[in-house]
């Protein structure tokens, strides 16, 4: 061959060597990428498997201690238990009387004291179904429930009020309430708990939480009397139904957020980020641990489902109770002479929590008196402080007054956020103090002492408070439902 067509396939040559090698790599890389991809598919696959399995099991798990497996209570034992739970079960003899009161329209103020006296034995039984909840829930979820049902005669009396267009009144009970449950309660608990040692410890990790919850809160009421007092309206005249109508818009809007944000923290606190199970023993104090394995090992004294009959039972009463005792508030505010501000802020609250208070007034006594004759000296010391009502004024002021404002649109009542800045003034000094005093996780009976004579001087300015014209014009209403 010619060493010119020898040359001239050379090239051909080399191009057919080329394309097998090429073919080959294909060949060759193409089953590698394909198992990297199965790889990955499979590890993600059994990354899911693995999750959903530990979520069945989880479930499981807590199904299966909602319904008290290992722990079964019965029916008779559980209705009991309930019969015998407190002695201020006594006063349901009450209930009925206070009814026929009522009906038959004996003397309004023998009415009123009457449904005052039939509440006391409803608000004790809503805190045990909630204690008892806890055993089938946990201290997490449980306490959550409690909060909620330790609030459910200040909501359902809210509630009646809403309804019956006594929103001027409402508005200064959901400040009363609030601030209640911020100084007076756990001030009065942190004075006799920490009064035979030296400091107690709150939950750090929610008493963080709550300082901002508490302050969101509060800074939510502020912002709408910024907003009235900077428009320059200063005479009922100047309200007009635009304004009416801005106000009412507003408020809801801050509702909304406001339940968004509790609704959120509640998730962070009950499900923060994390591993499965590592927040729990992270977080807790030691005496809350104690407290957790207490309720997974203890046998409640009543089975879950008779206690959630029980609760439904029980709010229908109270509902009922409280519309009676409000239908006569008006003859007793006329007849003793109160100011509307301090029968708000004051005397409604007091009431809603006169079964706690009867109850945590006896436990003093008796620890006074086996203090004074020596016995059982260090039953009653705790390093826990009692500071729960603390987040029974942060749901009622995130979750039940945004609740009430949507209400009050829904029925047409106009209930907003707009409420009188001396109210605002004694919240926010409120959110302050105890803001203050929680800032370390730790009381003393000092500073007990300190949240109970700022509530004194509450009540003694709130005796003398008329209350503002201009408010009660903007929250007037026409009609009522009941």
């Amino acid at each position: 061959m010619p060493s010119g067509e020898r040359s001239a396939a050379s090239p051909k040559h080399g191009l057919q060597s080329i394309q097998p090698s090429a073919r080959e790599e294909v060949e060759r890389t193409a089953p590698v990428h394909e198992t990297r991809g199965s790889r990955r598919l499979s590890r993600a696959r059994e990354v899911v498997r693995e999750v959903v399995e530990e979520e069945e099991e989880n479930f499981q798990k807590f199904w299966d201690r909602f319904r008290g497996k290992g722990r079964e209570v019965s029916w008779s034992e559980s209705l009991r238990n309930i019969v015998f739970s407190s002695w201020l079960n006594i006063f349901f003899v009450i209930l009925p009387i206070a009814w026929v009161s009522h009906w038959v329209q004996w003397h309004t103020g023998l009415t009123f004291g009457l449904c005052f006296v039939a509440i006391l034995p409803m608000a004790r039984i809503f805190d045990y179904c909630g204690e008892q909840m806890a055993f089938y829930l946990g201290y997490s979820l449980g306490d959550l429930v409690v909060i909620t049902l330790n609030n459910a005669v200040e909501a359902t009396l809210s509630i009646i009020l809403l309804l019956k267009c006594q929103v001027k009144l409402l508005q200064s009970t959901i400040a009363g309430v609030v601030l209640l449950h911020l100084l007076l309660i756990p001030g009065t608990a942190f004075l006799v708990g920490g009064a035979r040692i030296w400091e107690q410890e709150l939950h750090e990790h929610p008493t963080q939480l709550n300082h901002s919850l508490l302050t969101i809160g509060v800074l939510a009421l502020l912002l709408p009397s910024a907003f009235f007092s900077s428009i320059g309206t200063g005479l009922p005249s100047g309200i007009t139904t635009g304004l009416r109508h801005d106000l009412g818009q507003i408020s809801r809007g801050l509702a909304l957020i406001l339940l968004i944000v509790y609704i959120a923290s509640r998730i962070y606190l009950h499900h923060p980020p994390g591993a499965e199970g590592q927040h729990v023993d992270a977080h807790l104090p030691h005496a809350l641990r104690i407290k957790e394995r207490e309720l997974a090992r203890q046998r409640p004294e009543v089975n879950v489902w008779s206690c959630i009959a029980l609760s439904l039972v029980v709010i229908v009463l109270m509902a009922v109770t409280a519309w009676m005792l409000v239908e006569s508030i008006e003859f007793v505010q006329e007849r003793s002479n109160i100011q509307d501000e301090w029968f708000g802020l004051v005397f409604l609250p007091i009431v809603s929590f006169s079964a706690d208070g009867v109850v945590a007034i006896v436990l003093f006594l008796r620890v006074l008196f086996r203090a004074y004759h020596g016995k059982d000296k260090d039953s009653y010391i705790t390093t826990l402080a009692r500071g729960r009502t603390i987040d029974l004024s942060i749901q009622f002021t995130l979750f039940w007054m945004p609740f009430f404002v949507l209400l009050g649109w829904w029925t047409d009542r106009p209930l907003s956020l707009l409420f009188d800045m001396f109210e605002v003034a004694l919240l926010l000094g409120a959110c302050f103090l105890v803001n203050y005093v929680t800032a370390d996780a730790k009381t003393n009976w000092a500073e007990g002492c300190i949240m109970v004579g700022f509530y004194v001087m509450i009540a003694l300015c709130s005796w003398f408070y008329p209350g503002n014209m201009v408010i009660e014009e903007m929250v007037q209403c026409q009609k009522n439902i009941l």
